[in-house]
């Protein structure tokens, strides 16, 4: 069975990339797949890669109720490349299998992946036809981000220091969405790109 027509939808922290997707979904009935979501799956308790992790990386990586211990793993692997790609080699073909199971799933014309370091991987992701970025100017990134997590402008900041530039996001868009606080502009922008996906979905059956 065909794979649906898949936009992967990305953007910078604060850009407003949930709410794009669920005007997808509210408007026109389109699902979105959560890569962060996947991530997380993959390595939940009882999962296969979970105790690939385990075994390879020694059991203190395991929290107190038996979850992975995100904190011990980014100190493992921001340390040493080497045990980046190790831990990469194990939760990467997971994600990528689930991610296809998922796809398997879908009956609407085409699927949002939700992708937010899109960039910061590399780019290209095998499993997208086409990259949707969601734009916003930087100082309304800031302000937005500083409201929901209560952080300081220092703070978002750093957050924003550890991911591709708005430049770079730009660079690999087939489209964009500017989402600038005008809730009309951007449920028409949506309807029209609905529009397009549709076209192009059905143009590679």
């Amino acid at each position: 069975m065909k794979r649906p027509f898949v936009v992967a939808v990305t953007g910078g922290i604060g850009a407003g990339k949930s709410t794009v997707c669920a005007l997808f979904h509210s408007r026109h009935a389109i699902p979105t797949i959560d890569a962060d979501q996947v991530a997380r799956e993959v390595v939940a308790p009882g999962a296969p890669s979970l105790a690939q992790v385990v075994a390879v990386f020694g059991p203190q990586v395991l929290a107190a109720d038996g979850t992975l211990d995100r904190a011990v793993v980014r100190g493992i692997v921001f340390a040493d490349d080497s045990r980046r790609r190790e831990l990469e080699s194990i939760i990467h073909p997971a994600i990528r299998a689930r991610m296809r199971e998922l796809l398997d799933a879908v009956t609407a014309p085409y699927c949002l992946l939700g992708i937010p370091l899109l960039v910061e991987g590399g780019g290209r992701h095998e499993l997208v036809d086409r990259v949707l970025v969601v734009d916003c100017p930087t100082a309304a990134q800031v302000e937005r981000v500083r409201a929901r997590d209560h952080l300081t402008d220092a703070e978002v900041a750093a957050i924003m220091r550890t991911q591709a530039s708005r430049e770079a996001r730009l660079r690999i868009a087939d489209d964009v969405i500017l989402n600038d606080g005008d809730p009309d502009a951007l449920t028409a922008r949506v309807d029209q790109l609905h529009e397009l996906y549709l076209y192009l979905g059905a143009s590679e059956t």
